[in-house]
């Protein structure tokens, strides 16, 4: 309380005696005026890329690539009153305790990944695979597949914390021929 008032007395002299803080310098820019966004955007409308791209031929890539059904294309881990999705081929060991946790019961409510990570994680091991193992151009390593044998965990693959499809290893052969594609 007696600091404010030394505050307040020491605001109240200097004004009484006229004292002020210096000014404040504002900068000060130029406003672009209507003529100069127009020019602008004129200069733009006539360098548009777009103008030159030629339309494209044959079939529509967008009717041709139709995706497939979510459901299709995912594993269903559920336990309690929660489920998740993860891509198919990301489950790496599933032991026969575990195995009736990888259907959908009724009246489950499904949430994310990493929801349902953090709420299962008691019986739920993941393992942090690279892109290029998730590819399936590089095994992975010998001493992560016996941990992944031996665990009574669900085993997930992950890619930067999330599940990912694995895919698996190819041959030599076919991994070369893959690299030196043009």
């Amino acid at each position: 309380m007696k600091t404010l008032s030394a505050i307040l007395c020491l605001v109240l002299s200097q004004v009484a005696s006229g004292e002020t803080a210096p000014p404040l310098k504002s900068r000060f820019r130029d406003v672009v005026s209507h003529e100069r966004l127009a020019n602008a955007l004129s200069q733009t409308s006539k360098n548009d890329p777009m103008k030159a791209l030629a339309p494209t031929t044959g079939a529509d890539p967008s009717t041709v690539n139709q995706p497939v059904n979510l459901l299709e294309q995912s594993d269903i881990i559920c336990f309690g009153d929660l489920a998740t999705l993860v891509p198919k081929r990301a489950i790496l060991s599933a032991p026969a305790s575990i195995r009736d946790r990888l259907s959908l019961k009724p009246g489950v409510r499904f949430v994310g990944w990493s929801d349902f990570y953090a709420t299962n994680r008691g019986w739920i091991n993941t393992v942090e695979v690279s892109r290029v193992q998730a590819e399936g151009r590089e095994p992975i390593s010998e001493e992560t597949q016996e941990s992944i044998g031996k665990s009574t965990y669900l085993t997930i693959a992950t890619f930067m914390g999330g599940p990912i499809s694995v895919l698996p290893p190819k041959a030599p052969e076919e991994a070369d021929k893959e690299s030196v594609k043009p």
